[in-house]
């Protein structure tokens, strides 16, 4: 027998005493990562029922390993079926969403992951490392005689976004604009439809040259591909481009920040990776730890199953926080402490395996590796001086501005 679809009748009775109070939702996020909400739903409720004021209400799934089984079965948790978003979406919004890789099951999203993995892969991240090292000197060679900055747009956001912008086959002058365009993207405010408007039009401005005159470059392999026999429509292309801009500019920019921001909290920490380089391999696996910033990501039950006993309905809503994943005590010892030479380090910032892996993963350290690395040595007391303006976002866990000051320090000429 199928369970209810309609469960939001029942669930106050139903909630473990003492978690009224738990709060998700984006207006929390804005004000600070809610650590302490999470620590409280792993201990008492780590399959726990969440309403929503104008949705049907959905699963928050808190440990690491939930997370990383339900990660593991897209049979059972769907990411086609509702998307990946926590709100629901009308069927025409679906539709357009499902082209992204993000928003596939397999053996479609096996498909269409196959068409980019080749520009991720370890091997092809390696020769680029020079190149991301330069573009971070370069970065912090323009601030470092200031003594301030708003760190968000004057450092973190730059390696990321040149980063994309070269994948893409996208020239200089285009790069801060589309740091612009991926900004309203994410914002959840009336701006994204027309941000992703303008990304299309672009996307078929590249896309119309690479067909002409192909390159090494990202939008010539999507330009070329095929699925199942067929190229890619323009709409397919533009989904992917749009995809890949946001994924590959907003979640490293984010751990930027946040790691920038551990290091200026925990001074001890910083000098240690000064004193010890070799420190910095731990050291951007426990930044990454720390300042996750994918908050989460839903999935829908495709049909009745369980979860620590819990019964979860066919089409239950079921999102899984990666940032309590990484505070798990089951996993993380003492995971309430910043340790740049924490091992093992288990993490779950790039998902919890199985098909929806950050294909980015290897990128991303290396551009977080670098730009930290920067930071750390060449601003060494770096410092907020102001308020840190958080995201209203329940998917990133992001910054959109922090105001820093430092002692001025001499440019190292790099071009």
């Amino acid at each position: 027998m199928t369970m209810s679809r309609n469960r939001a009748g029942n669930r106050a009775e139903d909630r473990p005493a003492g978690l009224d109070g738990i709060d998700l939702l984006a207006e929390t996020w804005e004000r600070g990562v809610p650590y302490e909400q999470f620590a409280r739903l792993r201990r008492e409720a780590p399959v726990h029922w969440h309403p929503e004021p104008a949705g049907r209400g959905f699963w928050a799934i808190t440990r690491h390993a939930d997370v990383r089984a339900v990660s593991r079965d897209a049979a059972t948790f769907s990411s086609e079926l509702g998307g990946t978003l926590l709100s629901d979406q009308d069927e025409e919004t679906l539709a357009q969403l499902r082209l992204s890789i993000l928003n596939m099951d397999p053996p479609r999203h096996n498909r269409y992951r196959r068409i980019v993995s080749r520009a991720f892969t370890p091997g092809v991240v390696a020769r680029m490392v020079d190149d991301i090292e330069r573009r971070a000197a370069a970065v912090v060679d323009e601030v470092c005689e200031r003594g301030s900055c708003e760190f968000v747009g004057d450092v973190a956001a730059r390696v990321p976004i040149q980063t994309i912008g070269a994948l893409l086959g996208l020239g200089p002058d285009v790069w801060p604009r589309l740091y612009e365009l991926s900004n309203d993207l994410v914002s959840g405010t009336d701006a994204a439809p027309a941000a992703a408007m303008e990304i299309y039009v672009l996307c078929d401005e590249v896309a119309s040259r690479r067909r002409a005159h192909p390159a090494d470059d990202l939008t010539s392999a999507l330009v070329a591909a095929e699925v199942d026999g067929e190229r890619l429509d323009d709409f397919e292309v533009g989904m992917f481009f749009l995809t890949l801009v946001v994924t590959g500019n907003e979640s490293t920019r984010n751990l930027i920040n946040h790691a920038v921001l551990a290091l200026a909290e925990h001074p001890a920490e910083a000098e240690r990776l000064r004193r010890d380089p070799s420190l910095w391999t731990t050291g951007v696996e426990e930044l990454l730890r720390w300042g996750t910033s994918v908050v989460g990501f839903r999935r829908t039950a495709t049909r009745d199953t369980e979860l620590r006993g819990v019964p979860i309905a066919e089409g239950d809503k079921v999102v899984l926080y990666y940032t309590s994943a990484n505070r798990d005590e089951d996993v993380f010892a003492e995971p309430e402490r910043f340790d740049v030479a924490r091992s093992p380090n288990d993490h779950l910032s790039f998902g919890g395996g199985g098909v929806h892996q950050c294909l980015g993963a290897s990128l991303a350290r290396a551009q977080i590796g670098a730009t930290v690395r920067q930071v750390a040595e060449r601003l060494p007391d770096l410092a907020p001086s102001g308020p840190v303006t958080r995201l209203r976002s329940e998917v990133m866990n992001g910054i959109t501005a922090m105001p820093v000051t430092f002692t001025p320090t001499r440019r190292l000429g790099v071009g």
